[in-house]
């Protein structure tokens, strides 16, 4: 079954698939992924997460305008940065052009799980940057599971420059903050290694630029 692969298998596969066929994907597959989130830590273990699951044509399309505006307005920005760290020039054009195909067809993706938190304590008291430990671990747990079903997802948080109108697209309450956007469905490209800095170039050991060999 696809989903017996282990566990730091599908941490070192787990490529960002932009790239997602129509086909529908079956309900019990994204039980299974919420579920995975749901076994995440959050602060104070409040477990204050909610997750929107949108299937709704019109819906997702109301989602992906503001999302493709957002790209428009940070497009020349990406391309006008350098590659990512180990990559290439055509290497980073070519992931844009994932990125812009998934932005154009966000709304064709079978399934969106909106993340989300209610009554956040960390904003409540100015304290902001704690917010995400309280939903992005819940996120991770979902990409590695949909990995491990062989389904496509991706962690985007674009919608946030224009999250007022994702939110009333979503009938969510004032109390209630949207942090990401997963895409769903069966991938059209194939999982493989990822790219990353080896670690001796990322890691200090006790003092900053103390470099850890």
């Amino acid at each position: 079954m696809a989903d017996e692969i282990g566990l730091f298998e599908a941490i070192h596969t787990m490529r960002a698939m932009r790239r997602l066929k129509p086909d529908p994907v079956p309900d019990a597959l994204v039980r299974r992924i919420i579920e995975a989130g749901l076994c995440a830590p959050s602060g104070g273990d409040v477990q204050h997460w909610r997750f929107v699951v949108v299937k709704d044509p019109e819906t997702k399309r109301k989602i992906q305008i503001p999302y493709r505006r957002a790209l428009d307005k940070l497009l020349p920005r990406y391309r006008a940065a350098p590659p990512p760290p180990g990559k290439t020039e055509a290497q980073k054009l070519r992931m844009l052009a994932a990125v812009e195909y998934l932005t154009n067809h966000l709304h064709e993706a079978p399934v969106l799980i909106v993340c989300c938190l209610v009554g956040d304590f960390a904003k409540s008291v100015g304290l902001e940057k704690m917010s995400g430990a309280s939903i992005y671990p819940a996120v991770q747990n979902m990409l590695l599971a949909a990995r491990a079903l062989g389904l496509g997802a991706t962690l985007t948080t674009r919608h946030l420059l224009y999250e007022k109108e994702v939110n009333e697209a979503l009938g969510m309450p004032d109390n209630a903050e949207s942090f990401a956007v997963i895409p769903i469905g069966y991938p059209a490209g194939r999982f493989g290694p990822v790219t990353r800095e080896p670690v001796a170039k990322v890691v200090f050991l006790d003092r900053w630029n103390n470099r850890w060999e």
